[in-house]
């Protein structure tokens, strides 16, 4: 059985429906998300009607209903009033939060992780993310001092919300298309389905859907940066002469292209590729990357005017890091692509809207815009299973002497025809290796160095 603090992460609460989620915890998570929450706000704030309002919202998984209903009770029963949006996209929540002056959200998905799982992702006014260096702790510890559920303690009203009309109208603000496109759309059944017709049909979308039906089995992991789950995605893009694919994970908040030749694009280059689409009209703005992410990413925003700033992996420091530097945009690796324009939140419908946007302006083709991007040669993120982190992050500076190294985020090794990163898992005993040379060879030559310090690779 898992402990209480197993299901704690290090940006939400999740674990193993019946094994650590159930619906006590629900109760729990919700008396102390409105207790903590209310308690940020102003004395006045808290007796308005707008901001003494928590929104809460949940994915497909069957659980999600039951977790739903046994929340409701525990905002409820604080005095604070209860939104329920239904079953929505996390995304979505944040438009929420912020369109209804909210003091917050909760939405129930376990994101891309299988079908057994469930938990609870948790943001405060204007959707700004808790984690556990920013309020996640003091939730935990309210959650701590209470008792089991009660059958009944509400004395708080209780509203159902349809807001997927306004959503719609916040994300056409970014669909602009002059031409008609066919899109592949895998949703891994997830969220996404629900989302994409809610919000795409009857544009100049024409959209090839894959795995829209909600909660099947049929996707083992709604995980888009699956390599196994990006097939049927890029089949589909051959088979129907697409203009390029998307695949988005289970709550669709995040999402992986797949170019017009049956080809992923990788999140660090869409981050370039965008960047240029929104520096645009926002010269001399900031864009903010995270530090896995290529070198071709802070060359492209500074060729289009632009100010890069590289920053931790990980969405709390990116929309703080956004907000902080009054950027523009952002982007990272794990495809997570955020917007100022989107009170600086990650969205999978509008990296959607914006990328089908750009595509329908332009007469080449998706991977003709990206090939001169995919200049140096990167590993993406692969994984070692090591138990002293430290002591094999000091042996890696120990092994290049002459690097520009900085702790950022676990180590960076800087050279001028190569780099690398090798940061922490927060939740597992993994070190995670990204790395980028200016040829393969080198790249390769460098792993192998690397290896020899943290060991053979595993699968994750």
């Amino acid at each position: 059985m898992a402990s209480f603090d197993d299901v704690f992460k290090a940006y939400d609460i999740r674990g193993v429906y019946g094994n650590g989620i159930d619906e006590d915890l629900a109760w729990k998570v919700g008396h102390a998300s409105a207790q903590f929450l209310r308690s940020l706000l102003s004395g006045y704030d808290r007796g308005q009607s707008a901001t003494n309002r928590l929104v809460i919202g949940r994915d497909m998984r069957p659980h999600s209903k039951f977790l739903s209903e046994a929340l409701v009770e525990g905002v409820t029963a604080t005095g604070t009033t209860c939104v329920d949006l239904g079953m929505i996209d996390t995304p979505m929540l944040y438009f929420a939060v912020n369109h209804l002056g909210a003091c917050g959200g909760v939405q129930i998905t376990a994101s891309h992780n299988p079908m057994e799982y469930n938990g609870f992702k948790i943001c405060g006014q204007k959707a700004r993310p808790l984690s556990k260096n920013a309020g996640l702790e003091e939730i935990k510890h309210i959650i701590s001092t209470l008792g089991r559920m009660p059958v009944s303690a509400s004395i708080a009203a209780y509203q159902e919300i349809d807001l997927w009309d306004e959503y719609r109208k916040h994300v056409h603000g970014f669909l602009h298309m002059p031409r008609p496109l066919k899109v592949v759309i895998d949703a891994l059944n997830g969220m996404g389905g629900v989302m994409v017709s809610k919000v795409f049909d009857g544009t100049e979308l024409d959209i090839v859907a894959l795995n829209f039906e909600l909660g099947e089995e049929s996707v083992t992991s709604p995980n888009p940066l699956m390599d196994t789950n990006l097939q049927q995605a890029k089949d589909a893009v051959i088979k129907h002469g697409a203009d390029f694919g998307v695949c988005l994970d289970g709550d669709a908040d995040r999402c992986v292209f797949v170019d017009d030749t049956g080809n992923t694009i990788r999140c660090d280059l869409m981050t370039a590729l965008l960047s240029r689409h929104f520096l645009a009209d926002n010269s001399g703005a900031a864009v903010i990357y995270d530090l896995r992410s290529s070198r071709v990413v802070s060359e492209e925003i500074r060729a289009a005017g632009g100010i890069p700033r590289r920053e931790r992996v990980g969405h709390s420091f990116m929309k703080k890091a956004l907000a902080d530097s009054n950027g523009v945009f952002g982007g990272e690796l794990s495809g997570h692509f955020y917007f100022r324009d989107n009170y600086n939140c990650d969205s999978a419908a509008i990296v959607l809207a914006t990328v089908a946007s750009i595509l329908a302006t332009q007469d080449s083709t998706l991977s003709e815009l990206v090939k001169p991007l995919n200049r140096y040669s990167h590993t993406g993120e692969i994984n070692f299973e090591v138990e002293d982190k430290d002591a094999a992050m000091k042996e890696i500076i120990a092994a290049f002497p002459d690097a520009e190294v900085d702790w950022m985020d676990g180590v960076t090794c800087q050279f001028e025809q190569w780099w690398c990163n090798v940061r922490p898992s927060n939740t597992e005993p993994l070190l995670r290796l990204s790395l980028e040379a200016k040829t393969a060879e080198m790249m390769n030559e460098k792993v192998g160095i690397i290896t020899q310090i943290l060991g053979s690779p595993v699968e994750h």
